[in-house]
């Protein structure tokens, strides 16, 4: 893939950016080391101040890089501008908090004593430079929610950000530098994904995180394996969104469109499959098709439009074929399904009902605004359905009967659970998944922490 802005609404090439060649690439490795020698012995006071200037930038700036990654991926830019103010947030939330996770722990003098110490001190210090391989559908977010922990804790950071979000990724180098940042704290790579490898394997850089798609976390995991260097994962995601008869259904349905079509469809946590119980079946259908139907389609420039295009040609033809195969199995499209005529990469909100596990579309992530819908007589075979996949990133449950609750959070096998309300990311939670959706947490308390050595510090009596 070349690295270029393509407008998705209309498959306009708007810049094209050659790759950075061996000669600047080695510069940049060179400055990043340099860079973490004196940074990583700031204090948490002077990164929190640099962050707070990089928050109050991207709220001046909001509007701006609001339109940039519509441009470049489709979101509709009230989205894209939501998404600008949630990366402020979280940096300020990590700029006030940071110093408190990574706080010094003592044990109890009485548990360590038998080791012949007087005390022991558990602290926590930056690992180096740490690449980020970050996917497009959520340029700005993807980036922040490793950025702000990775800088706080004293890491610098190298991303190598999707080809087709070049202008964001240089967005973001730019907003760090004019925050304040010494030079080297943030750098972005433009490199195309045959780099990954030689960068991983450098010895200067210590660890990576990459959230993009199972077969790119395969090949990061297996190299830092080799390397014996850490990395988190955030992969793939096919997330049950499961409704029993207790359920508020009109509210369960409203919220379940917005989960499935959020970000164009284009969300590794958005709600996938939807599993509701055969007393409620029908009434649920008819509220969710109803709504999928209604949504406004359209250019994402446009501030009313709730669904813009596709992020590429290739990702609208794979979610075609998802279809194709399922209607030439048996399901039924209750809504959908159809190609629109005309330019851009768009594809209809649709919902595919009576699948089977046969089908790709049971098996595979439908990354667009497609909805599989499937039929549970009781609890016990909504969590047999929910677990039938290879990903477990997180899933909604929606019922007012405590007892279901606890059964769905001790068996579904997901990173999160939520209980009526629809799956989002927040810099206080921990964030990610298990099974092939990847591991490690970011966010959090546990995010910051992924990145730092664990030291322990043993004083004598």
């Amino acid at each position: 893939m070349p690295i270029a802005t393509v407008n998705p609404a209309n498959g306009e090439t708007i810049k094209t950016y050659e790759p950075m060649d061996e000669e600047e690439l080695e510069r940049r490795l060179q400055l990043a080391e340099a860079t973490f020698r004196t940074y990583r012995t700031t204090s948490f006071a002077e990164r929190a101040a640099l962050l707070e200037r990089a928050a109050d930038l991207l709220d001046e700036d909001q509007a701006d890089i609001g339109r940039v990654m519509t441009t470049e991926m489709g979101k509709p830019v009230k989205q894209a501008r939501a998404e600008a103010a949630k990366c402020a947030k979280a940096m300020r939330w990590y700029a006030a908090h940071a110093e408190a996770l990574l706080a010094d722990e003592e044990p109890d003098p009485s548990d360590v004593t038998d080791s012949g110490a007087s005390r022991a001190v558990v602290r926590y210090r930056p690992l180096g430079p740490v690449l980020a391989v970050m996917p497009w559908n959520f340029p700005l977010w993807q980036v922040v929610r490793f950025a702000a922990p990775a800088l706080m804790a004293g890491n610098v950071g190298l991303l190598k950000h999707a080809s087709n979000v070049p202008q964001t990724a240089l967005y973001l180098e730019d907003l760090f530098h004019r925050a304040g940042f010494p030079a080297g704290c943030f750098q972005t790579l433009l490199v195309g994904s045959g780099a990954i490898d030689d960068i991983l394997r450098d010895e200067r850089v210590k660890a990576a995180t990459l959230t993009g798609s199972e077969p790119a976390g395969r090949a990061v995991a297996s190299t830092a394996g080799e390397m014996i260097k850490k990395t988190v994962l955030e992969l793939g995601g096919s997330d049950p969104f499961i409704v029993m008869p207790s359920a508020d259904l009109d509210r369960a349905a409203r919220v379940a469109v917005t989960a499935r079509v959020q970000n164009n469809g284009q969300s590794c946590i958005a709600a996938k499959r939807f599993i509701v119980h055969a007393d409620v079946y029908d009434a649920f259908a008819e509220r969710f098709v109803a709504g999928m139907r209604a949504l406004t389609v359209g250019d994402p420039m446009e501030e009313d439009t709730e669904v813009g295009p596709l992020a590429s040609e290739r990702g609208r033809d794979d979610l075609e074929e998802l279809v194709d195969d399922a209607r030439r199995g048996g399901a039924r499209v209750l809504c959908g399904g159809e190609r629109p005529e005309g330019p851009g990469w768009y594809y209809p909100p649709t919902v595919v009902a009576d699948v089977t596990r046969e089908m790709r579309i049971h098996r595979e992530e439908t990354f667009g605004p497609v909805a599989t819908l499937y039929r549970a007589d009781d609890l016990d075979e909504a969590v047999l359905i929910a677990n039938d996949s290879l990903f477990g990133l997180s899933s909604n449950v929606w019922t007012r009967d405590e007892a279901e609750v606890d059964r769905f959070v001790r068996d579904l096998e997901a990173g999160g659970v939520f209980v009526n309300g629809m799956t989002a990311s927040h810099p206080a939670l921990p964030f990610g998944g298990v099974k092939r959706s990847g591991y490690g947490r970011e966010l959090s308390g546990h995010g910051i922490r992924e990145f730092c050595n664990i030291t322990t510090v043993w004083h004598g009596a």
